[in-house]
């Protein structure tokens, strides 16, 4: 089956959860036979496990200029090619990863509506490179937010196109009130382009028909890890907390941080130790010089992975005794989840979002998500051998049962072969 994955890339410089994904699904669907080209908008892939072989569409550089102060006339080419240059786009991969939709509102409204000049003139060279190469069976959409290339191509190609959910609603929300309705009204007239919807969890699911009554079904696919790649029977010599993650204030880290150096107080964990990864951009470098400050009493027990790369995600886990993640926010798949467990890593995690769907009895859940609580949640898996051991077996048994890449790939294959049929 040859299926066209549509993703936004982030630059690559830190975990990007909806990015991972979409690498998950490709890999998934490679292994088990199937034909996957990466189509990247907005920044290009520059790791190699992309295997990413198309042109870069809706550069970032251009479209938002172009968006920005040529909505009525056009930009001159020479402009254009400078501002779409590899030194202008590796320059705008250092500032990727914002949080904040502000000055995006344009070029955000643009990619779900599909309604004005320069998203035409982008989508047309889509179609057009579709159409003068092999033909997708399937096209695979990463987001809702690019649910305006659905309509274009439906428009022009019958090829069935599938959408994936996963916490649109953290960017969307954080629109001015009036931009964010329009969004999600775009989206659910939109969805008529649509022929199948995939959310990476009940949970999400659940958020999805909420915030869009106009979608009818969705199914659920778990992202899954080759566990194969991930298995090691090797736990560190001393119990090591890990995080994995961006390090920005909506993961959490600084909640993290604080429970780490309570139990450095009390020393309630001998020789504990800290392991912090998943990269960051320059909006986060305040907040890391934070992070930095508060454990400062305790930086030789403190292993920073300061470069963040796809190939780091295999062996992240092997050095640590259990996965933290205290976000803030109510996420649809903790992708670091599926991995930990397949290295047989337990996680202690806040009780919201999907954690609680997720995680199972691989690990422990506290409330309210605060340095205190989660002080006691991490003392209590670690200073208690019959929890930790319990965990650690119900984390291998999920990932064996439901966060395999092979059940992932299995799952996707039938939703397509059911539209192709």
């Amino acid at each position: 089956m040859k299926i066209l994955l549509i993703i936004p890339g982030s630059g690559d410089t830190f975990y990007c959860g909806n990015c991972f994904r979409d690498n998950l699904y490709a890999q998934a669907l490679r292994n088990a036979g199937h034909d996957v080209t990466i189509m990247p908008l907005y920044l290009p892939l520059i790791d190699k496990s992309w295997h990413s072989n198309t042109p870069l569409f809706f550069p970032a550089t251009s479209y938002y200029v172009a968006q920005k102060f040529f909505r009525k006339g056009k930009m001159p080419r020479f402009f254009e090619k400078i501002l779409n240059s590899p030194c202008a786009l590796r320059m705008a991969s250092h500032f990727s990863g914002t949080t904040s939709a502000k000055g995006m509102e344009q070029m955000t409204l643009s990619m779900i509506k599909g309604d004005d000049k320069n998203f035409a003139k982008q989508t047309e060279k889509i179609i057009d490179w579709i159409e003068h190469h092999d033909r997708p069976d399937i096209i695979h959409l990463s987001t809702s937010m690019l649910i305006g290339i659905a309509k274009a191509i439906k428009n022009r190609i019958n090829i069935p196109i599938v959408c994936g959910l996963q916490d649109e609603e953290i960017w969307l929300d954080s629109l001015e009130k009036q931009d964010a309705r329009e969004a999600w009204d775009a989206i659910g007239q939109n969805v008529t382009y649509i022929d199948r919807f995939v959310a990476s969890s009940k949970f999400y699911k659940s958020v999805s028909f909420e915030k869009n009554p106009a979608i009818k079904d969705i199914d659920v696919v778990f992202p899954g890890v080759n566990i194969e790649t991930y298995q090691s029977s090797d736990y560190p010599k001393e119990p090591t907390i890990g995080f994995y993650y961006r390090l920005n204030y909506e993961n959490g880290l600084d909640i993290l941080a604080q429970a780490f150096v309570n139990l450095k107080k009390e020393n309630s964990i001998p020789n504990l130790k800290l392991k912090i990864g998943g990269g960051y951009t320059r909006e986060n470098k305040k907040f890391v010089n934070h992070i930095r400050a508060i454990l400062q009493p305790y930086m030789n027990d403190v292993i920073w992975s300061e470069q963040y790369s796809l190939t780091e995600h295999t062996t992240f886990y092997k050095d640590i005794s259990l996965i933290c993640a205290p976000l803030r926010f109510n996420e649809a798949f903790g992708l670091y989840l599926s991995e930990a467990f397949a290295a047989g890593r337990p996680a202690v995690v806040p009780n919201k979002g999907s954690f609680s769907e997720i995680v199972g009895n691989a690990g422990l859940l506290y409330s309210p998500n605060n340095s205190e609580q989660l002080t006691e949640a991490l003392r209590q898996m670690l200073a208690n051998p019959a929890i930790y051991e319990q965990c650690e077996e119900h984390a291998l048994r999920l990932s064996r049962e439901k966060y395999s890449d092979k059940i992932t790939a299995g799952n996707l294959v039938k939703i397509y072969s059911e539209l192709l049929r």
